[in-house]
């Protein structure tokens, strides 16, 4: 596998070997003064031969191709791996949410049977007063009887009062 560089580095190994094959010309001499006869002489630098220098440079060419190659597709690999990993994520939370609406549901179920249970009970219990208030059955002489009927029909409505306050209080969970 290629080695790993920056693309500052990669710059940098272009720039100096563009340096390498392109030298600068130098400025032309100028006249000699006082000052610059005394100051020291800079050493000359050693320079590689110009065939050195294009071997160098194609040397470098295929490497820097090589690993700008390599760069790219560890690119496109981070972000192939940043989709993954947020997929994962959102189907993560999916699984939750999808779980949490499973145990809903079957608390509703739970609460629904419960509720059908106390109806059961307050209906067998609206039937027994029903089955109290002792109503006789109707007859042409006993619809006459004015006084009779409106003392039947209060204790009823008493008894129905009754029968709703006590189903009020408890109230099912």
């Amino acid at each position: 596998m290629a080695e790993q560089i920056t693309i500052d580095e990669a710059v940098k190994t272009v720039k100096k070997t563009a340096k390498k094959a392109a030298p600068k010309r130098k400025a032309p001499a100028k006249k000699a003064t006082a000052k610059k006869a005394t100051a020291k002489k800079k050493p000359a630098v050693k320079r590689k031969p110009a065939a050195k220098r294009k071997a160098t440079a194609k040397k470098a060419a295929p490497d820097f191709a090589a690993r700008a190659k390599e760069s790219g597709r560890n690119a496109f690999l981070a972000s192939l791996g940043f989709y993954g990993k947020a997929f994962d994520q959102v189907q993560d939370q999916f699984d939750s949410i999808q779980k949490q609406l499973e145990d809903r549901r079957k608390n509703a179920e739970k609460t629904y049977k419960e509720l059908v249970k106390r109806g059961e009970k307050v209906e067998k219990e609206a039937k027994k007063a029903v089955d109290d208030i002792e109503l006789p059955k109707f007859e042409l002489d006993s619809l006459t009887d004015r006084q009779k009927l409106d003392a039947q029909l209060d204790k009823a409505k008493a008894r129905f009062e009754e029968l709703k306050e006590s189903v009020s209080f408890k109230t099912a969970a």
